[in-house]
Parts: C-alpha cells; structure tokens; sequence
C-alpha cells in the first residue's frame, strides 16, 4: 500500500477532516451492577436506564468491568500482530473468496471505495450455515468454515477463547438492551441459537494521505450488535446524531465499544437508531482494531417486534437475515454498479 491508487481516494465531501472532534459525550457505562445483582435491583434499573439513553441518543456507548479477563484480549491482540506481520504471500495461503469469505482480505469496499486496511475474518460458529446465494428463490445452503494460518500456531486458540468471551459478553449487552425497551430480559436469546456472528481482526497500515483515504468508509452496522477492541491509536469516528458531525471515540485502555446495528433499529421499530460511523487512518502509526458482529440465524426474519408496535404501525416490513447477510458480504469483494442492500430499502 506505499502508492496510493485512486480506488482508495473518498470523493470530496467524505474526505476526512483531520482537526478531530474528541467525543466526550459518548457514554461509559460501568456493568459491575450485572456480576451481582437480582432483576429488582435499583443498580440494576439505573444501569438499564442508561444503556437505554445511550442507544437512544447515541446509538454508541463504552463499557467497564465487563467481566471479560484481559489476558484474553492480550493474547488475540498479540496473535493479531504476528498474523498481520507475515508476508502478503503467507497471508494470501489464507485468503478468503465468495464462497467461503472467511480468512484474509485487503481489497474490501465500502460504499464502492477501496478501504486502507487489511483484515482476517472467523465465525464464531464452525462451520455456520448460510444462504448458498442472495437469490431469493434460491433454498440451497452453505457451510462456511474457519481457515486457519500455519503461522502463529496460537492464533487459532486465541481467537476461539476470545470468541467465547464475547458471546457471553453479547448475551449480556442483548439482555440489558431488551430491558432498556420494556421487554422480558430473554426476549431477544432465542434469535441467536444457531447465529451467523463473526469476528475481524483488522489491520490499518500507516497511510501517507490520511485526509484523502478513509480505513474504513462510513457505514451502519447490518447486524443485532458491535463489541468492538481498539488499541491505543484510535480512529473510530461515529457521526453525532445532534448535529452530524463526525466525532473522534478516544480510546479507553481496557473498554470495548458497542454499538446498535440495524436489526436492533428494526426490532425496535426505531425507537434505536443503528448509526453511521468510520474508520480514521494515521500517517505515523498503524493500529489494530478487532470488532466481533452478533449477528442471528440465516433462517431470522427481521422485523419490528410486535411487542413494541401497535399493529398499525410497524416501520419495516420482513427481511430475512441470511439473503441480507450474504448480499453484504457479496458487495465487500465487487465493486457494485448498484447500491448496497439497506434496511430502509424495506421500510414500509
């Protein structure tokens, strides 16, 4: 990536701005109230109070005593480093492609631009199963199943423990969230028994025009929910609902970011908003970031929970999550002559 090839560049008006905006207001919610706490507990309430008011007005918010060890995130993020400072051609023994798009990649796009920043892709489940095509007339299924560099031989056992981790740390951000919209604290689980979750490691290379490229174009996440673990560079900037401005999410050692994604938006018949957010790069440091996606079963159809809608007025009509999900995945390696699949396409 020394020469910077136009398919990179952003059009002038997403250009990144490189005096950042810091966002102070982007909430940090301490989940120790969760280790020892009864459903009638006023902690309990006061932290659900506050996640509701965090997706509600920022869609993004950052969590505390979690409850995940950090000699989990350590090890992956160490693994990660080794994997990424391989050579391109031990990397590529690994590649990913459209039928099984699991394991390393650094020709993806969004929004039709090039993004400045290589990654590896695993399921949590292994293998998921999945739509064999976007077509939807098209019941064939698939296996996707996780590849696996020779080099470092930990990395698989990281990314299995760390996975683990943040599917119980999923569980309980799903269930906080459920509250936080008047419904049963379980209501959510049952979507996510045989779910399509995977996590990225991702690699942003030092990028000599960090005002013309972005690592990654703005976007809303398609899935329930994002974990996200940035190293100390930072570069996540989520576009403030109030003003739409592009703010800056300064990294705090030892916090993971969540955000709502667009199934939660449609469940909640937009009550939460799932929001835009990008992908900053830096001229003098690389940095390391590792998001994990909840995401449910292929067989899922999204839709407003009748719950939280009077029959007359659900905003989305039904989508099924599998023939979403592979559509997405197709545009990350095709440049599209049309727009990619949205949520607002089934609005209603």
């Amino acid at each position: 990536m020394g020469e910077v090839d136009p398919a990179f560049v952003q059009s002038l008006e997403h250009q990144p701005k490189l005096d950042i905006i810091e966002a102070d207001g982007i909430p940090l919610i301490d989940l120790s109230p969760l280790i020892n706490s009864s459903d009638n507990d006023s902690s309990l309430a006061s932290l659900v109070s506050k996640v509701g008011d965090a997706c509600k007005n920022w869609g993004f918010f950052q969590v505390i005593n979690h409850g995940v060890p950090l000699k989990y995130r350590e090890k992956i993020e160490l693994a990660e480093r080794k994997f990424f400072a391989l050579s391109k051609e031990e990397k590529k023994k690994v590649s990913r492609g459209e039928a099984n798009p699991l394991g390393y990649y650094d020709t993806e796009h969004t929004k039709n631009v090039r993004d400045w920043k290589e990654v590896f892709d695993f399921t949590v489940m292994n293998p998921t199963i999945v739509p064999a095509s976007h077509v939807p007339e098209d019941k064939e299924l698939r296996e996707w199943v996780n590849r696996w560099p020779q080099y470092p031989p930990e990395l698989r056992e990281a990314c299995e423990e760390y996975a683990a981790e943040m599917e119980k740390l999923a569980y309980k951000l799903l269930e906080l969230i459920a509250l936080s919209l008047g419904l049963p604290r379980t209501r959510l689980n049952g979507f996510f028994k045989e779910h399509t979750s995977f996590i990225r490691l991702n690699h942003y290379p030092v990028c000599p025009v960090p005002q013309l490229v972005l690592g990654v174009g703005r976007h809303k996440d398609a899935g329930a929910l994002t974990i996200l673990a940035q190293d100390d560079v930072g570069g996540l900037e989520v576009k403030r609902k109030t003003d739409g401005e592009w703010v800056f999410v300064k990294p705090t050692p030892n916090a993971y970011i969540i955000n709502v994604g667009d199934i939660i938006q449609v469940w909640s018949n937009d009550k939460y908003e799932s929001v835009e957010h990008r992908v900053m790069v830096n001229s003098k440091k690389e940095r390391f970031s590792i998001p994990f996606f909840l995401n449910p079963a292929h067989f899922t159809w999204v839709e407003p929970l009748e719950e939280l809608t009077n029959k007359e007025n659900p905003k989305y009509k039904a989508y099924n999550w599998g023939k979403f999900f592979v559509t997405r995945k197709l545009s990350n390696f095709k440049k599209l002559d049309v727009e990619n699949i949205q949520i607002y396409h089934f609005r209603i």
